[in-house]
């Protein structure tokens, strides 16, 4: 490694002499996540990019929807588009395959985990079938591949193949044009969860091929230097690898090939394959030491890797001259934004994106932007927005809690007026049991599906408009809004004390089993009743009352996490993290654990988070108990490793819970820091006693947004016992109001 190299690396690793000396990076196992039903993405990419080069297996069903899974050991290429997290599988496109002897329609190998290295911005394995060594590196839009065949080696080939995609995805046209010897350029174009994704490329060779071969089925032409079709694949020929190594950079744009030619010259304009890794390398360190910690190295690696995992996504959707194609899917060159897709929102309004608005703060009227863009091209806000398409996947309008918190947090890099035209319109639309909202009025059970799950999200969103509406003086919307806020309560049987599907003529949707989940099929999306009783993130003190009081409130809250885990046959499967009925795999009941602090009983959330982080988010492959669903799962962790978590997504406060670190320092724009150190942390000592912010006592079992982003010290001392008074006076418990 060059002597520059090493000093850069000086420069990003100086950190306090409180916190460990080690790269951050060094913490990070993409592995984590990779079996089971956590769907990562395993592979090299850097934060927030458009390129996410990795290995692709053969397909297996659901738990391949990233493309990869730890328990295969087959290999059919490496892709350049996945997913992570997902429920749903698309993407993998643009397959590239190093492969030896004759040209086949099967390139699949194997390979084994103890040759396959996998670190943030790197990845490589060796392919037992061609005795090739593969590594893998990116930028934003480039990948960069570096491939060592064996000195001999006969036929050496790289197999191109734009038919390949996972689960939903299949191609509608793609085309391969080779430029002269060493470039090719093309497109994919398909349709899938993404219903209308087009995709272009380009490839940079390191030495010239000897001859393409070209398919649009089975049969392959050597006579051509371009084609068209549906399916198509090429051949990538050569007579001998240069000192047994060959390296492609594949350039990815929404626009062109031409742009996709113009990213590679910009971002990895030569064949230092080292320098890119570093740099790759580097991007991953400078983002995960805005957040540095000092705990356990068991917790660190956790920590580390769900940093790592919440900037997956959103991913960039321009190219590097601004230029990005719409919904609409025109052109819109030259954008004064950065474009993002990739967007799971009844996810990750939850969680990530308050995380984002502190961690990520330049990047956050960018999304805004992003939404509003969207909102213009296809007349709403997005739902699920994936490669430029709107999937509707899922429920809610949850751009607007995104939107209305960055408002109201006082991001000013967009568009106000603009945004309340777009979040009211949001809950103005007559699809979905909206328009009985509308009317102030409960969704029938008999007349829209998953009735009680869209009722309660809508009024979450609802909520948010009315801050919205109340901060821009627009008294009327604020009390409409406020009164569709409370249209929860309309759901919530005193009888049997869950909320329920109602009839259209007033009466409960029965037969009624409080455990049972059948998936897309009831009143409940992916989920119950004991799980969606809880759903009131906006008015946990509404939900209090409706139980009568706090004591009667508590024995519910505790017998949802003491009860038995069974579930009704046929439930759905991403019911899972069960704690009781309690399902930590799920992003509706993420909120739960930390109801406990608006009845006083702290001390409660401190030991279910303990309980929740310590058993349900590991170090091994299988270590996610659900999706990753694009970061929210690695969000709640983060948040409550730091010891609080946004249980109301869009009022500027954070509930405190149970720390898991022992120091961590946030580093914040304007090079302000926010300190914080539990003192006497442990496994036994996880109790809150007292507070201090700032050297002053601090009683409240909440933190303010406003304090955390102005910098300064946060003390938590932690005893081994429940405080009798800390987090109990009604005056300092969490409460549903605006920002103060």
């Amino acid at each position: 490694m060059k002597l520059k190299h090493f000093l850069l690396l000086g420069i990003i690793f100086s950190v306090d002499p409180v916190f460990a000396q080690k790269p951050l990076t060094s913490y990070v196992d993409p592995y984590i996540g990779s079996a089971a039903h956590g769907h990562v993405f395993v592979g090299a990419n850097v934060p927030f990019g458009a390129v996410q080069l990795g290995p692709t297996n053969v397909f297996e069903g659901w738990d391949w929807c990233s493309g990869y899974n730890y328990a295969s050991n087959t290999i059919i290429g490496f892709a350049h588009t996945h997913l992570s997290g997902t429920g749903i599988g698309d993407l993998n496109d643009i397959l590239v395959m190093p492969a030896t002897g004759p040209s086949q329609l099967n390139y699949v190998s194997t390979f084994s985990h103890d040759k396959e290295v996998v670190k943030a911005g790197y990845y490589s394995v060796i392919l037992d079938k061609y005795k090739i060594k593969a590594e893998l590196t990116s930028s934003e839009r480039v990948g960069f591949h570096r491939y060592t065949f064996e000195k001999g080696s006969k036929n050496p080939h790289v197999m191109l193949d734009l038919n390949a995609g996972v689960g939903w995805d299949s191609p509608v046209e793609t085309y391969v044009k080779q430029i002269n010897p060493t470039t090719l350029v093309g497109y994919r174009h398909s349709a899938g969860w993404a219903s209308d994704q087009r995709l272009y490329f380009a490839v940079r060779l390191s030495q010239p091929l000897s001859s393409l071969s070209l398919s649009d089925s089975t049969s392959l032409s050597t006579n051509r230097k371009e084609l068209k079709g549906k399916r198509v694949k090429a051949v990538l020929n050569f007579k001998a690898i240069n000192q047994a190594i060959l390296k492609l950079k594949v350039g990815l744009s929404p626009v062109s090939y031409e742009n996709a030619l113009a990213n590679i010259t910009v971002e990895i304009p030569d064949w230092d394959f080292e320098q890119a890794r570093l740099k790759a390398n580097n991007k991953w360190e400078k983002e995960l030491s805005k957040l540095k910690i000092n705990a356990d190295e068991d917790v660190k690696k956790t920590f580390y890797t769900a940093m790592y995992h919440t900037m997956f996504a959103p991913s960039i959707f321009n190219d590097a001259n601004g230029d990005y194609r719409g919904t609409d899917k025109k052109v819109y060159p030259k954008a004064d934004f950065n474009n993002y897709t990739t967007f799971s929102l009844w996810d990750t309004y939850r969680a990530y994106h308050p995380l984002f608005t502190f961690l990520h703060q330049d990047k956050v009227s960018d999304v805004v932007n992003t939404f509003l863009a969207i909102y213009k091209q296809q007349g709403k806000l997005p739902v699920w927005h994936l490669m430029g398409s709107e999937t509707n996947t899922m429920i809610g309008y949850h751009a607007v809690p995104i939107i209305v918190d960055a408002y109201l947090k006082g991001f000013k890099g967009f568009d106000a007026n603009l945004a309340y035209e777009a979040i009211r319109h949001s809950a103005m639309q007559n699809v979905e049991g909206i328009q009985y909202a509308q009317k102030l009025q409960y969704i029938p059970s008999e007349k829209v599906i998953e009735s009680v799950a869209k009722g309660l999200e809508y009024a979450i969103d609802d909520w948010c408009i009315a801050q919205m509406a109340k901060a821009m003086n627009k008294e009327a919307d604020y009390k409409y809004f406020s009164q569709r806020a409370q249209l929860y309560r309309e759901y919530f049987d005193q009888q049997s004390q869950f909320m329920r599907g109602k009839m259209e003529n007033g009466s409960w949707r029965t037969p009624f089993n409080p455990v049972a989940s059948k998936h897309r099929e009831d009143d409940y999306t992916e989920g119950n009743a004991w799980q969606y009783t809880w759903l009131v993130p906006q008015d946990p003190e509404g939900l209090i009352q409706l139980f009568g009081g706090d004591a009667p409130f508590t024995r519910k809250l505790d017998t949802l996490f003491s009860m038995s885990s069974a579930m009704e046959a046929g439930s759905s499967p991403d019911i899972t993290g069960l704690v009781g009925q309690y399902a930590q795999g799920n992003e509706p009941n993420h909120h739960i654990p930390y109801l406990y602090a608006y009845a006083g009983q702290a001390w409660k959330t401190a030991d279910l988070v303990r309980h929740i982080t310590d058993s349900l988010y590991t170090n091994k492959p299988d270590g996610l108990c659900g999706n990753e669903d694009l970061g929210q799962m690695s969000s709640w962790y983060v948040f409550s490793a730091m010891g609080f978590y946004p249980l109301n997504p869009a009022n500027g406060t954070y509930v405190f819970g149970s720390p898991l670190i022992n120091d961590a320092v946030i580093s914040l724009p304007g090079n302000k820091k926010f300190r914080i150190k539990a003192e006497g942390n442990s496994k036994e000592n996880k109790y809150i006693q007292k507070v201090v912010l700032n050297g002053k006592p601090y009683l409240k079992s909440y933190l303010r947004h406003k304090d955390l982003v102005a910098g300064g010290e946060l003390i938590l001392f932690m005893g081994a016992k429940p405080s009798a008074t800390w987090g109990v006076n009604p005056a300092d418990r969490p409460r549903s109001v605006a920002i103060e």
